[in-house]
């Protein structure tokens, strides 16, 4: 029997040893990760970090403090076969060891709780002279406003260089939670209630988020972007996207994609200015705008393509698998299943992909 059981207990003694390395290895891995918050690019992300740091550090110490303390316990006083020790002296009430264990975590509470909450109440209100952005929060994606300049976009925020960004968000159905590692903390979206997050990005690039609140279903597609941009290239940007979508040449499959689109149930739902509506102010539709769909280099809640810097064919092959099926590849999603024929899908991505 005892045969039996030595290698059961062979196993059992390293195992966690071989999976904590597997981990540990896994963890020295230099590949880029978009969702990296302790890759800071911006100051309000650094700032999180300067607090970060040394809480952690000092937990970590206090971690193999205790533990150590712990095992040597175990291990050093276990009982062991064929000697019995006898029960340990009592110290009922000691005055030193309970005044020791309350005044010390106090003094490490405070001492984390004072640069806490001082961060917090730094970086909780926008500078009045930031560029503001309101956020709103859908069912699964970002829409994103420019109050100063009109523009309405999905899925992307774009934001100058070196700039102080406010967010100010909102939800238009559920909690969300709009998170940028890279450039700030997390930030409810709350129904009916507008909070603020600030933003600043040091360099232009692109930084992605996600919604970090489940949401439903499809919560795990949910994404953000954000491209920062030199001043001059954003100024470009904002009078591209205040201009109506350019118009197919005739006899083109981009027109009788929009044919299509403009034909079908498309129009209840997209807006594409210069097609179906002149004017993107007077009406207020349950998806995205498309006036410059193929500007932004995502869609379906910023998850296709599925590539971070895709080519033109994962672009176009992205854009057929949405919309072929889209609740096959986002579930729960309020777009349903079209039964658009091949020819039709073909025509609709030849017009959204020329949506510069």
């Amino acid at each position: 029997m005892e045969r039996r059981e030595r290698p059961v207990l062979w196993l059992s003694r390293r195992l966690p040893i071989a999976l904590l390395a597997a981990i540990l290895l896994g963890s020295c891995g230099r590949v880029e990760q978009p969702l990296n918050s302790f890759d800071s690019r911006g100051p309000i992300a650094e700032r999180i970090n300067e607090l970060f740091w040394p809480v952690f550090w000092g937990a970590a110490v206090i971690f193999v403090l205790v533990q150590g303390a712990l095992l040597v316990a175990v291990f050093l006083f276990r009982e062991r076969k064929g000697k019995e020790r006898p029960e340990p002296k009592q110290t009922p009430g000691n005055t030193r060891l309970e005044l020791i264990w309350t005044v010390v975590p106090t003094i490490i509470l405070a001492a984390i709780a004072v640069p806490t909450i001082s961060t917090l109440f730094e970086l909780a209100e926008c500078p009045g002279d930031a560029m503001e952005v309101e956020v709103i929060g859908h069912q699964w994606w970002f829409e994103f406003r420019y109050p100063d300049s009109g523009v309405v976009t999905a899925n992307v925020m774009v934001i100058p260089e070196d700039t102080e960004v406010c967010a100010k968000m909102t939800s238009d159905d559920v909690l969300h939670n709009f998170w940028i590692p890279k450039l700030a903390g997390k930030r409810y979206l709350v129904p009916g209630q507008e909070t603020e997050q600030r933003l600043y990005a040091d360099d232009p690039g692109d930084y992605w988020g996600h919604c970090a609140e489940f949401c439903g279903l499809s919560h795990a597609r949910m994404r953000a972007r954000v491209v920062a941009m030199t001043s001059t290239d954003f100024d470009a940007w904002t009078a591209n996207q205040l201009l109506p979508a350019v118009t197919p040449a005739p006899g083109s499959e981009a027109e009788r994609g929009m044919e299509v689109f403009l034909g079908g149930t498309c129009i209840g739902c997209h807006i594409i200015d210069g097609a179906n509506n002149p004017d993107p102010e007077t009406l207020t539709v349950p998806a995205p705008d498309l006036t410059h769909f193929a500007s932004r280099g995502v869609f379906a809640g910023a998850t296709l393509p599925a590539q971070l810097d895709p080519t033109q064919a994962d672009w176009e092959a992205g854009l057929r698998l949405w919309l072929a099926d889209p609740p096959t590849w986002k579930p729960g999603s309020f777009m349903p299943e079209l039964g658009l024929t091949a020819d039709e899908i073909d025509a609709l991505v030849a017009y959204l992909s020329s949506l510069e």
